[in-house]
């Protein structure tokens, strides 16, 4: 795989600039991003936003970083709690459940596994200790509720990840839920304490029973993994308040730290042009994809190349037909130059390395893959039209592992296994020396493998029988 050297610059959601990107102790990056609430199957839209976090890991390691990422499940919390209370499961029964769901979808999706994927039920200590020295140094005090509330009026740069006004806040308001609208702005909750309906979930805490709030867990996870200030947190942008905004405030005023140098969000996704909901029936998940004959592959590319991923993604069934023949069309020029002897390929030519410079300016330019996308389908039609014409070609082979690095396609699920390619390999080198005796044999030996071969004006196809 070829680096690119262009210097890597990316939106700071906090500065809302485009910043050239200079990690804390380089090549390390350390990056963290918020992983799934575990109550249900994942659907598209959550996708898309580990997608982003795969292409930025991608990218980083293809500008010559080191990235660590971590990545959470939050397996307890209001909506887990109360999922695993309808299935009458364990919450650990129902969390692990939907986490081997979750791994099976990102698997299908070519993501790659973070580095760590932390469960917060296993990090309770963490979140206490936490919790006690922000009542110590007077940013958090106790409820009548005995739930312990962080307070707001004691961090003056609460708001500013999100542009809040803060002449809105209202002093002395508390939110005990994890999840609230803008207009709700109060002292959010760390610790919740131990009521009816949370059922045998619970923790002893020196303030008594009960059970964190959502935020503190990323909080704590990612600093004991990640350090007290680290690279990148990233998610989506639905997480900027009030989750990634209290993160701030709270970890900030535990440590007296920085925390995070660049936050990174990745935009909603539609479908059809209206919000995903279940009233309205179009809330789909991988699994629903696949059962209409599309791969993984074909979802994963139109999720990552449909837009920018600070935009909108409209996500439709006609884009993702598009994205198959797209996928199809890329399928089908690397078979068609993998069967290609050696001598063809003249190595670094000036039209492989304009490709290269064009597509990493593209990438280094806040991961503008649909750019990107636009130079690598140049360059196919180009090589397309040198094969055509038995023209020197330039080193494919060594360039296509730059490309899907950052696209993650692999193989395609009927790519034929390498002893098949190398046999259509020498039958292809058997039909220019017009020896069809050792072609025909070699077409015997490929069809015993399972596989037919075909001649056609653009060479030989390869197919399963």
């Amino acid at each position: 795989m070829t680096r690119c050297r262009t210097p890597l610059h990316l939106f700071n959601t906090f500065s809302r600039t485009l910043e050239e990107f200079r990690p804390i102790a380089p090549p390390k990056v350390r990056l963290y991003a918020c992983g799934p609430t575990v109550y249900g199957r994942a659907h598209l839209g959550n996708f898309r936003t580990f997608l982003f976090v795969d292409l930025l890991r991608r990218l980083l390691t293809l500008f010559g970083f080191e990235p660590e990422l971590v990545m959470n499940y939050t397996d307890v919390d209001d909506k887990t709690i109360a999922a695993a209370r309808a299935a009458s499961l364990a919450l650990r029964e129902l969390t692990s459940r939907q986490i081997d769901l979750f791994e099976e979808d990102m698997k299908t999706l070519h993501i790659l596994l973070p580095d760590r994927r932390p469960k917060a039920t296993d990090h309770i200590g963490l979140m206490i200790a936490m919790i006690e020295k922000l009542l110590q140094n007077g940013h958090a005090y106790l409820g009548e509720d005995r739930s312990v509330y962080f307070r707001i009026s004691s961090f003056p740069d609460y708001g500013r990840l999100a542009h809040l006004d803060r002449q809105g806040l209202q002093p002395g308001a508390r939110i005990a839920q994890d999840e609230y609208a803008k207009e709700s702005i109060g002292d959010f909750v760390l610790w919740k304490g131990w009521k009816p309906e949370d059922g045998e979930v619970g923790w002893d805490s020196p303030w008594g029973r009960g059970r964190p709030g959502w935020h503190i867990e990323c909080s704590a996870m990612s600093m004991h993994y990640l350090g007290e200030e680290f690279d990148i947190h990233c998610g989506g942008s639905d997480l900027i308040f009030p989750h990634h905004e209290n993160e701030i405030a709270q970890s900030r005023c535990a440590t007296g730290k920085e925390f995070v140098h660049l936050w990174l969000h990745c935009s909603h996704m539609l479908v059809d042009g209206e919000k995903m909901s279940k009233s309205l029936g179009n809330v789909y998940s991988v699994a629903d994809v696949l059962a209409k004959g599309y791969t993984g592959r074909h979802l994963r590319f139109l999720l990552l190349t449909a837009a920018h991923y600070r935009q909108t993604l409209n996500f439709t069934w006609d884009g993702l037909a598009a994205a198959k023949a797209a996928v199809t069309r890329i399928d089908d020029w690397l078979a068609r130059w993998r069967l290609l002897p050696a001598e063809r390929f003249a190595g670094a030519t000036p039209e492989g390395e304009a490709f290269l410079a064009a597509f990493c300016t593209s990438l280094a330019d806040d991961l503008n893959l649909p750019d990107a996308l636009g130079h690598f389908f140049e360059f196919l039609r180009a090589t397309n039209r040198a094969l055509d014409r038995n023209a020197p070609m330039p080193d494919l082979p060594a360039l296509w592992p730059t490309i899907d690095a950052v696209l993650g396609l692999g193989e395609p699920a009927d790519a034929p296994p390498s002893q098949v390619q190398e046999l259509a390999e020498r039958r292809a080198a058997a039909r220019r020396r017009r020896d069809w005796k050792e072609s025909d044999s070699l077409r015997k030996a490929i069809e015993k493998e399972g596989w037919t071969v075909r001649d056609t004006a653009k060479g030989q196809e390869v197919r399963r029988r």
